[in-house]
Protein backbone atom coordinates (compact mmCIF):
# COMPACT_ATOMS: atom_id res chain seq x y z
CA UNK A 1 0.00 0.00 0.00
CA UNK A 2 1.47 3.32 -1.08
CA UNK A 3 1.87 6.25 1.29
CA UNK A 4 -0.86 8.88 1.12
CA UNK A 5 0.07 11.54 -1.44
CA UNK A 6 0.24 15.15 -0.26
CA UNK A 7 -2.57 17.61 -0.98
CA UNK A 8 -0.69 19.52 -3.69
CA UNK A 9 0.00 16.33 -5.65
CA UNK A 10 -3.60 15.15 -5.41
CA UNK A 11 -4.84 18.56 -6.56
CA UNK A 12 -2.53 18.40 -9.58
CA UNK A 13 -3.69 14.85 -10.41
CA UNK A 14 -7.35 15.80 -10.43
CA UNK A 15 -6.67 19.04 -12.24
CA UNK A 16 -5.22 16.92 -15.04
CA UNK A 17 -8.13 14.46 -14.94
CA UNK A 18 -10.54 17.39 -15.19
CA UNK A 19 -8.65 18.98 -18.07
CA UNK A 20 -8.67 15.70 -20.01
CA UNK A 21 -12.35 14.89 -19.30
CA UNK A 22 -14.34 17.65 -17.55
CA UNK A 23 -17.57 15.63 -17.33
CA UNK A 24 -16.77 11.90 -17.02
CA UNK A 25 -19.77 9.62 -17.38
CA UNK A 26 -20.59 6.18 -16.12
CA UNK A 27 -20.79 3.60 -18.89
CA UNK A 28 -23.96 1.78 -17.82
CA UNK A 29 -26.91 2.62 -20.06
CA UNK A 30 -30.03 3.85 -18.28
CA UNK A 31 -33.02 6.12 -18.79
CA UNK A 32 -34.18 6.88 -15.25
CA UNK A 33 -33.33 6.21 -11.60
CA UNK A 34 -34.93 2.76 -11.69
CA UNK A 35 -33.06 1.52 -14.77
CA UNK A 36 -29.83 2.92 -13.31
CA UNK A 37 -30.45 1.06 -10.05
CA UNK A 38 -31.17 -2.18 -11.91
CA UNK A 39 -28.17 -1.78 -14.22
CA UNK A 40 -25.79 -1.21 -11.32
CA UNK A 41 -27.23 -4.16 -9.40
CA UNK A 42 -26.76 -6.36 -12.47
CA UNK A 43 -23.18 -5.18 -12.96
CA UNK A 44 -21.82 -6.95 -9.86
CA UNK A 45 -19.20 -9.44 -11.10
CA UNK A 46 -20.06 -8.49 -14.69
CA UNK A 47 -18.79 -5.95 -17.22
CA UNK A 48 -20.67 -2.79 -18.08
CA UNK A 49 -20.62 -3.84 -21.74
CA UNK A 50 -22.20 -7.18 -20.89
CA UNK A 51 -24.91 -5.51 -18.82
CA UNK A 52 -25.61 -2.99 -21.58
CA UNK A 53 -26.08 -5.79 -24.10
CA UNK A 54 -28.52 -7.55 -21.78
CA UNK A 55 -30.52 -4.44 -20.94
CA UNK A 56 -30.75 -3.10 -24.49
CA UNK A 57 -33.96 -5.08 -25.02
CA UNK A 58 -34.99 -5.19 -21.35
CA UNK A 59 -35.31 -1.52 -20.47
CA UNK A 60 -37.59 -0.55 -23.38
CA UNK A 61 -40.23 -2.90 -21.93
CA UNK A 62 -39.42 -2.74 -18.19
CA UNK A 63 -38.29 0.74 -17.20
CA UNK A 64 -40.41 1.01 -14.03
CA UNK A 65 -40.89 -1.30 -11.03
CA UNK A 66 -44.46 -1.96 -12.14
CA UNK A 67 -43.40 -3.04 -15.63
CA UNK A 68 -40.60 -5.18 -14.19
CA UNK A 69 -43.11 -6.98 -11.99
CA UNK A 70 -45.38 -7.51 -14.98
CA UNK A 71 -42.45 -9.06 -16.85
CA UNK A 72 -41.85 -11.42 -13.93
CA UNK A 73 -38.79 -13.30 -12.78
CA UNK A 74 -38.82 -15.83 -15.62
CA UNK A 75 -39.23 -13.09 -18.20
CA UNK A 76 -36.38 -11.13 -16.65
CA UNK A 77 -34.12 -14.18 -16.67
CA UNK A 78 -34.58 -14.53 -20.42
CA UNK A 79 -33.07 -11.07 -20.86
CA UNK A 80 -30.16 -11.35 -18.41
CA UNK A 81 -29.08 -14.99 -18.62
CA UNK A 82 -25.78 -13.90 -20.26
CA UNK A 83 -24.83 -12.09 -17.04
CA UNK A 84 -23.11 -13.89 -14.18
CA UNK A 85 -25.32 -14.93 -11.25
CA UNK A 86 -28.38 -14.10 -13.36
CA UNK A 87 -30.85 -16.19 -11.36
CA UNK A 88 -30.02 -14.57 -8.04
CA UNK A 89 -29.91 -11.13 -9.64
CA UNK A 90 -33.32 -11.66 -11.25
CA UNK A 91 -34.76 -12.65 -7.88
CA UNK A 92 -33.31 -9.52 -6.26
CA UNK A 93 -34.56 -7.20 -9.01
CA UNK A 94 -38.09 -8.56 -8.70
CA UNK A 95 -37.99 -8.30 -4.90
CA UNK A 96 -36.67 -4.75 -4.95
CA UNK A 97 -39.32 -3.83 -7.52
CA UNK A 98 -41.99 -5.17 -5.17
CA UNK A 99 -40.59 -3.10 -2.31
CA UNK A 100 -40.37 0.05 -4.42
CA UNK A 101 -44.02 -0.29 -5.39
CA UNK A 102 -45.18 -1.21 -1.90
CA UNK A 103 -43.11 1.17 0.22
CA UNK A 104 -41.92 3.99 -2.04
CA UNK A 105 -44.77 4.67 -4.44
CA UNK A 106 -42.83 3.13 -7.30
CA UNK A 107 -39.99 5.66 -6.91
CA UNK A 108 -36.33 4.97 -6.17
CA UNK A 109 -35.48 6.47 -2.77
CA UNK A 110 -32.70 9.03 -2.54
CA UNK A 111 -31.05 8.11 0.76
CA UNK A 112 -28.21 5.64 1.14
CA UNK A 113 -29.93 3.82 3.99
CA UNK A 114 -33.14 3.33 2.03
CA UNK A 115 -31.26 2.18 -1.05
CA UNK A 116 -29.17 -0.30 0.94
CA UNK A 117 -32.32 -1.78 2.45
CA UNK A 118 -33.27 -3.07 -1.02
CA UNK A 119 -32.35 -6.66 -1.99
CA UNK A 120 -29.06 -6.88 -3.84
CA UNK A 121 -28.14 -3.25 -3.20
CA UNK A 122 -24.93 -2.71 -1.27
CA UNK A 123 -23.11 0.49 -0.40
CA UNK A 124 -21.27 0.65 -3.73
CA UNK A 125 -24.50 0.34 -5.74
CA UNK A 126 -26.22 2.91 -3.53
CA UNK A 127 -23.33 5.35 -3.97
CA UNK A 128 -23.39 4.98 -7.75
CA UNK A 129 -27.10 5.80 -7.86
CA UNK A 130 -26.71 8.72 -5.45
CA UNK A 131 -23.82 10.11 -7.48
CA UNK A 132 -25.10 9.58 -11.01
CA UNK A 133 -28.77 10.36 -10.54
CA UNK A 134 -28.93 12.82 -7.65
CA UNK A 135 -25.46 14.31 -8.15
CA UNK A 136 -24.44 13.71 -4.56
CA UNK A 137 -20.63 13.36 -4.24
CA UNK A 138 -20.86 9.75 -3.04
CA UNK A 139 -17.84 7.58 -3.81
CA UNK A 140 -18.46 4.10 -5.20
CA UNK A 141 -15.29 2.10 -4.60
CA UNK A 142 -14.85 -0.85 -6.95
CA UNK A 143 -11.82 -3.04 -7.66
CA UNK A 144 -10.36 -0.43 -10.03
CA UNK A 145 -10.49 2.37 -7.44
CA UNK A 146 -9.20 0.10 -4.68
CA UNK A 147 -6.23 -0.87 -6.88
CA UNK A 148 -5.44 2.68 -8.01
CA UNK A 149 -5.89 4.16 -4.56
CA UNK A 150 -3.32 1.80 -3.10
CA UNK A 151 -1.01 1.71 -6.12
CA UNK A 152 -0.70 5.48 -6.48
CA UNK A 153 -1.29 6.76 -2.98
CA UNK A 154 -4.23 8.91 -4.09
CA UNK A 155 -6.57 7.22 -1.62
CA UNK A 156 -4.90 4.22 0.07
CA UNK A 157 -6.77 1.96 2.47
CA UNK A 158 -6.86 -1.62 3.68
CA UNK A 159 -10.47 -2.14 2.61
CA UNK A 160 -13.06 -0.44 0.41
CA UNK A 161 -14.51 1.53 3.32
CA UNK A 162 -11.09 2.96 4.14
CA UNK A 163 -10.51 3.89 0.50
CA UNK A 164 -13.93 5.57 0.35
CA UNK A 165 -13.06 7.62 3.44
CA UNK A 166 -9.68 8.52 1.95
CA UNK A 167 -11.35 9.86 -1.20
CA UNK A 168 -13.73 11.97 0.88
CA UNK A 169 -10.96 13.16 3.20
CA UNK A 170 -8.09 13.73 0.77
CA UNK A 171 -9.51 14.83 -2.60
CA UNK A 172 -10.33 18.56 -2.89
CA UNK A 173 -14.02 19.36 -2.68
CA UNK A 174 -14.37 20.70 -6.21
CA UNK A 175 -13.33 17.30 -7.62
CA UNK A 176 -15.49 15.13 -5.33
CA UNK A 177 -18.50 14.87 -7.64
CA UNK A 178 -16.59 13.15 -10.43
CA UNK A 179 -13.72 11.62 -8.43
CA UNK A 180 -14.89 8.02 -8.57
CA UNK A 181 -15.63 8.21 -12.31
CA UNK A 182 -12.19 9.57 -13.11
CA UNK A 183 -10.59 6.84 -11.02
CA UNK A 184 -12.75 4.03 -12.41
CA UNK A 185 -12.12 5.00 -16.02
CA UNK A 186 -8.42 5.47 -15.36
CA UNK A 187 -8.25 2.00 -13.81
CA UNK A 188 -10.34 0.42 -16.55
CA UNK A 189 -8.35 1.75 -19.50
CA UNK A 190 -4.93 2.98 -18.30
CA UNK A 191 -3.92 1.80 -14.83
CA UNK A 192 -4.97 -1.79 -15.46
CA UNK A 193 -4.27 -4.62 -13.04
CA UNK A 194 -1.66 -6.72 -14.82
CA UNK A 195 -0.12 -4.44 -17.44
CA UNK A 196 -0.70 -0.79 -16.60
CA UNK A 197 -0.19 1.53 -19.57
CA UNK A 198 2.23 3.79 -17.75
CA UNK A 199 3.57 5.32 -20.97
CA UNK A 200 0.08 6.61 -21.74
CA UNK A 201 -0.68 7.78 -18.20
CA UNK A 202 -1.24 11.50 -17.71
CA UNK A 203 -0.14 11.31 -14.07
CA UNK A 204 2.93 9.12 -14.65
CA UNK A 205 5.32 11.72 -13.23
CA UNK A 206 3.25 12.05 -10.05
CA UNK A 207 2.73 8.33 -9.41
CA UNK A 208 5.11 6.54 -6.99
CA UNK A 209 4.30 3.04 -8.34
CA UNK A 210 7.66 1.26 -8.47
CA UNK A 211 6.82 -1.38 -11.10
CA UNK A 212 5.97 1.01 -13.89
CA UNK A 213 5.88 -0.35 -17.43
CA UNK A 214 7.84 1.29 -20.20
Amino acid sequence: MATQLPYATIREIFTRFHAAEPEPKGELHHTNAFTLLVAVALSAQATDKGVNRATANLFPIADTPEKMLALGEDGLIEHIRTIGLFRNKAKNVIRLSEILVRDYGGQVPSSRAALQSLPGVGRKTANVVLNMWWHIPAQAVDTHIFRIGNRTGICPGRDVDAVERAIEDQIPAEFQQHAHHWLILHGRYICTARKPRCADCLINDLCPFEDKTA
